[in-house]
């Protein structure tokens, strides 16, 4: 399945992903700047990504949880989510997410 990050100089990055992962993880492991100070336990917002419209409604709705920190994310837009709350899977295939600087 294929994930594009668009970085904060605009720069798009087209990657590889597995089912089951996470955006954070995607992101991380292909040395993307996404912190994920975390590790993924919804305990910060380092991994914060904006949604390309068009896929948004394709994801989950978010939980309380995630939208509670997203509240202290820099840069926050009606598409904003936690990239560890999101999972590759094919009805978000080809998904766009931008990187906040």
């Amino acid at each position: 399945m294929r994930v594009t990050f668009v970085l904060p100089s605009g720069e798009r990055r087209e990657i590889a992903a597995h089912a089951g992962q996470s955006l954070m993880e995607v992101a991380r492991d292909n040395g993307l700047p996404v912190e994920g100070t975390c590790g993924g336990n919804m305990a910060c917002c380092t991994c914060h990504m904006i949604v390309d419209r068009a896929y948004f409604q394709n994801l989950p709705r978010p939980s309380a949880e995630e939208l509670g920190m997203l509240d202290l994310a820099e840069g926050l837009r009606p598409t904003s989510r936690l990239g560890c709350q999101i999972r590759i899977t094919a009805e978000i295939e080809g998904i766009v997410l931008k990187l906040p600087e």
